[in-house]
């Protein structure tokens, strides 16, 4: 079948966009027309506004550059689905391109082919702290295949690990909510095997196909996705509030402190002493996260601070005693 001029622009522009440079006897041989034809394609782009420059030498041909203006964009069936989560996580960031965000998702979904638009309509994402570059890197197809079960309310079939892991019997869930939270991508589900809810590393997820029946969505615990995913990587299911929270005063002036407290709260004791406030999962992951500063400190509240601080003090005195005693024996 000869193809139209139509097409064949779009075949050309898919082609030009791949890479930076293209001879123009190699794109006539992948479009399978003259170099001719080639040319007076490449007249047709500009006139659209592409910027489409010429160079000479050996291996000249034509390079699409950037230009003043946005021309009409070609993605393929992956890059759409890409944008549009890419754009619902802008919408929900805010930091002034929510709403410019939301604009651009509606425009995409108006020009995308009904197999393409049911796949988008599937991805909805809940962003309770977005990815951030060092983000564990997820497989689109796989986003794609937890948002489409989760909007399905189907059960989900997936291995879980490393392909290196030993082969375990499959998980089988309930999908709940598809969440980002601190850079990483995670599946919220019921856990039918357990009978007790997980949150699953969305990279560590292989699905399996097909999917199993359909089911009636339970309620999370919280009400709601962030509470119960706060909650849970928190250790305080149900609850946003870190289960362990406690003062003290460390040493150090309040600028070397404040920006390495995350949620927590840093108040100026005196122009060289900080009081901080800070929540952890346990008593002795908050002595940790005091420790972390290298400065001496002083335990302020509740008793239970004082205490882990007192059995970590212990701790580390009976190690360097047992070091001791193994150098010098």
């Amino acid at each position: 079948m000869v193809p139209t001029t139509s097409s064949r622009l779009l075949a050309l522009l898919s082609l030009l966009q791949s890479r930076r440079d293209w001879s123009g006897d190699v794109l006539a041989e992948r479009l399978e027309v003259s170099t001719r034809t080639i040319r007076r394609d490449v007249d047709r782009l500009r006139d659209l506004g592409y910027q489409i420059t010429t160079f000479k030498g050996p291996d000249g041909g034509y390079r699409l550059d950037a230009g003043a203006d946005l021309p009409p964009l070609l993605f393929d069936d992956d890059q759409a689905v890409a944008l549009a989560v890419s754009l619902q996580l802008g919408a929900a960031a805010g930091a002034g391109i929510g709403e410019a965000a939301l604009r651009a998702l509606t425009t995409l979904r108006q020009v995308l082919p009904s197999r393409l638009r049911h796949r988008l309509d599937a991805l909805t994402i809940d962003s309770i702290k977005p990815p951030t570059a060092d983000e564990a890197e997820v497989e689109g197809t796989v986003l794609v295949a937890l948002a489409e079960s989760t909007r399905a309310q189907e059960v989900l079939r997936f291995d879980y690990g490393t392909p290196s892991d030993e082969a375990a019997p499959p998980r089988r869930v309930e999908p709940h909510h598809v969440v980002t939270w601190q850079g990483r991508w995670y599946l919220v589900a019921w856990d039918l095997d357990r009978s007790d809810w997980r949150t699953f590393r969305a990279d560590r997820v292989r699905p399996r196909t097909p999917n199993g029946p359909r089911f009636q969505q339970r309620e999370l615990p919280g009400g709601d996705v962030a509470t119960f995913v706060i909650g849970r990587f928190r250790g305080n299911d149900g609850a946003t509030s870190w289960p362990c929270r406690g003062e003290a005063i460390i040493d150090l002036p309040i600028a070397e402190v404040s920006p390495y407290i995350g949620d927590g709260i840093a108040e100026p004791e005196t122009a060289s002493r900080t009081r901080v406030t800070l929540g952890s999962w346990s008593w002795p992951a908050l002595v940790a996260a005091l420790l972390r500063f290298d400065a001496d400190l002083e335990p302020v509240k509740p008793q239970e601070l004082v205490d882990a601080m007192k059995a970590t003090t212990d701790r580390c005195s009976r190690a360097t005693q047992l070091h001791a005693r193994h150098h010098t024996s």
